[in-house]
C-alpha cells in the first residue's frame, strides 16, 4: 500500500515539472517584438548580428590597386604618360613628385634671384643651369638686384609625362602668385612693384634617368604663358 502511494506522488511531482517546463518555453521560447537587441560584434571583417547581416570590409591593408588610383589623378593624356614611366620606375608616385616638384619650384626661383648658382648647380641641367647663370652675370654686371617673393603656389599639377629610353620626364604646370621687383644700383625700382602680386603660369619640365642611382629630377627647361 505504501509503495503504491509513493508511485502516485512521483508520477504527480513528473506531471507538475512537465507542466512547469511547458510553461517557461510558452514565454521564453517566443520572441514578441520587444525584446532588446543583440549588440553587433565584429569577426573576421564582418558585422555579425543576424545570419543574414551584411559583410563589411575592415581597412587591413592597402588595397593592391591604390597606385592606379594615383595614376588616375594625373590629368588628360598624362595619365598614360606616367604609367609609361611607372613601367621603368615602379616607385614613382605622382602626389610625391608634385610636392617635390613644388619644393624645386620655390627652390629656383628664391636662387635664381638671389644669385645662389650652387643651389641652381643641383636642381637643374647643363643647358638651364647656363642659361640662369647668365642671366645672374649679366644682372650682377649691371648692378642690379631682384626680389622674387613667392607668395602661394596655387596649384602645381602634372600635364604631361613619357618614358624615353631610360629618361623619364614630367612637366608640371605651376599656377603661382609672385611680387617681383628688380633695382639698379641706386635701389630704385626699375621693373615691377613691390605692391602688385602678379599671377604666373609657368610649365617646367623635369627629367631623371630612373636607372640611376642619384633619385633626384632636373629641370630641363622652363616656358611661362605670361
Amino acid at each position: 500500500m505504501g509503495e503504491g502511494i509513493q508511485f502516485i506522488e512521483i508520477i504527480f511531482f513528473a506531471m507538475v515539472a512537465v507542466f512547469i517546463i511547458l510553461r517557461l518555453r510558452s514565454v521564453l521560447g517566443r520572441r514578441t517584438g520587444n525584446e532588446p537587441s543583440r549588440p553587433k560584434t565584429f569577426v573576421h571583417g564582418r558585422t555579425q548580428q543576424d545570419d543574414d547581416d551584411n559583410v563589411v570590409s575592415l581597412p587591413d591593408r592597402q588595397r593592391a590597386d591604390a597606385p592606379d588610383e594615383e595614376v588616375d589623378r594625373a590629368l588628360g593624356t598624362a595619365a598614360d604618360g606616367v604609367r609609361e614611366i611607372r613601367t621603368v620606375d615602379p616607385n614613382f608616385r605622382p602626389d610625391e613628385f608634385t610636392s617635390g616638384a613644388r619644393t624645386a619650384y620655390d627652390m629656383v626661383l628664391t636662387s635664381f634671384a638671389a644669385g645662389d648658382v650652387d643651389t641652381l648647380r643641383a636642381l637643374l641641367d647643363d643647358d638651364v643651369y647656363s642659361n640662369f647663370q647668365r642671366a645672374i652675370a649679366d644682372r650682377e654686371s649691371r648692378g642690379e638686384t631682384l626680389e622674387t617673393t613667392l607668395v602661394a603656389v596655387k596649384s602645381g599639377e602634372i600635364v604631361e609625362a613619357r618614358a624615353v629610353g631610360r629618361i623619364a620626364e614630367v612637366t608640371v604646370k605651376f599656377v603661382a602668385e609672385l611680387v617681383n621687383v628688380t633695382r639698379d644700383k641706386d635701389g630704385e625700382v626699375i621693373s615691377g612693384d613691390p605692391r602688385v602680386v602678379q599671377n604666373i603660369t609657368d610649365y617646367w619640365t623635369f627629367a631623371r634617368d630612373v636607372r640611376s642611382s642619384d633619385p633626384n629630377w632636373k629641370l630641363i627647361a622652363t616656358r611661362s604663358e605670361n
